[in-house]
């Protein structure tokens, strides 16, 4: 193939589902990623009940998954056990789907759609006079680089890296961002049908961490745990990833039954921001666009939402598809994701954090909202109490901005 309707970096959640509705609808498509086929992704593996709708509008059966009913929130003494709301737009349940498992069932589902996909491949976009007009392909095992013409490129490679540079989609570099570590241990809790976050994280040397520890049960004999974090804590330049998770994994190990890890824990970038989500031929999707919800790091639903709706406003207009594009996600999710990158900067702070955490589910009431907002189930769409709160925060925190980032705590 020279020459595509669509050409796609990156054929994770975001890519495959730009793939498939595009390759659907009669569009050519072409789809490239460094890696091979079956390949693994780092991640938490959890899918909220708004990424199983969004799989369920591509048609994606997510039975191969292991089924969560809700969440169990910890902090200090408190443990909350709440379902997933019944709601219409919806399911009252998410899944637990390792990436190697997901990925591979959302890249065969391209595939029979009738997109092309391209493995082990490195792809950038090939730019003209500040236009996207295609992508520069090199095999990573050794080739010669070619160029496919295509319509509109879309952005799927997750955190910024080099395609990114060439369209200036790099992170914001004054907005938080987080890390993340996680492993796989066995466990006979595995087919627990409740998601686990511990809100109440302490760091050996830094002590409170605005960030959670959690354990998401696979259903086959094991359960994903890890530990994530956000740059706005003070200290956060020493943070030792290896040894939090560790302190963690001591923490539950003895209530869990957790057996040895079965991986070397592996680390990896949250993007919370991006310079630019889109631009003359091109759009970013996914984390490529900094859709990550900086309360929980959670991003696969949005990822298949922002791919799927990349795909449908190319169908209907090619030439306005990334404009249309950046304004609907920007009406649908900025305000959230805002707010939540502006909670980041107080909670940075230990006093408020664990004031905070107090409050987050001191009250079922007040845990219900959390869990909204845990659950990625707000956005202008739908509000519903969280969202009205919320709502309330991102104007009562837009003139406090500054003095935000003026105060956020220092290393």
């Amino acid at each position: 193939m020279d020459k595509a309707d669509i050409a796609v970096i990156g054929a994770g959640p975001a890519g495959a589902a730009a793939a498939i509705v595009a390759a659907r609808a009669g569009a050519s498509v072409a789809v490239f990623d460094r890696a091979s086929y079956g390949r693994d992704k780092i991640c938490g593996d959890g899918l909220t009940p708004r990424a199983v709708a969004a799989m369920g509008d591509l048609g994606v059966k997510v039975d191969d998954g292991h089924r969560i009913d809700g969440l169990r929130m910890i902090a200090g003494s408190t443990r909350r056990e709440l379902d997933w709301p019944d709601n219409t737009r919806f399911p009252n349940f998410g899944a637990v789907w390792p990436r190697r498992r997901l990925d591979t069932a959302l890249a065969d589902a391209a595939i029979e759609a009738g997109a092309e996909i391209i493995w082990e491949t490195e792809a950038v976009p090939w730019m003209d006079q500040g236009k996207a007009i295609g992508v520069e392909v090199t095999p990573t095992k050794g080739g010669a680089t070619r160029r496919i013409r295509a319509a509109m490129v879309v952005l799927a490679a997750g955190a910024p890296g080099p395609a990114s540079r060439v369209l200036g989609a790099d992170r914001v570099k004054t907005e938080p961002f987080g890390l993340a570590i996680r492993s796989y241990a066995a466990t006979p809790r595995h087919n627990e049908r409740f998601l686990e976050a511990c809100l109440a994280l302490n760091d050996p040397d830094h002590g409170p961490v605005p960030g959670y520890g959690w354990i998401f049960p696979a259903g086959d004999g094991t359960v994903n745990i890890g530990v994530g974090a956000l740059s706005t804590m003070k200290g956060f330049k020493g943070l030792n990833l290896n040894k939090l998770y560790r302190t963690y994994r001591n923490q539950v190990s003895e209530e869990w039954g957790l057996e040895a890890d079965l991986e070397r824990p592996r680390a990896w970038r949250l993007p919370m921001a991006v310079q630019r989500r889109y631009g003359p031929g091109w759009v970013a999707v996914g984390d490529a666009a900094g859709l990550v919800n900086p309360m929980n790091g959670e991003g696969i639903d949005y990822a298949l939402e922002s791919g799927a709706l990349a795909a449908q406003l190319f169908l209907a207009d090619p030439a306005s598809a990334p404009h249309s594009y950046n304004t609907q996600v920007g009406e649908r999710f900025d305000s959230f994701l805002r707010t939540g990158r502006r909670f980041s900067f107080l909670i940075g702070h230990p006093l408020i954090l664990r004031n905070g955490l107090r409050l987050a589910v001191g009250t079922e009431t007040i845990a219900t909202i959390t869990l909204a907002v845990m659950g990625n189930l707000v956005d202008s769409e739908m509000p519903g109490a969280a969202g009205k709160v919320l709502g309330f925060a991102d104007k009562s925190l837009a003139g406090l901005d500054p003095l935000l980032r003026l105060t956020r705590a220092r290393s």
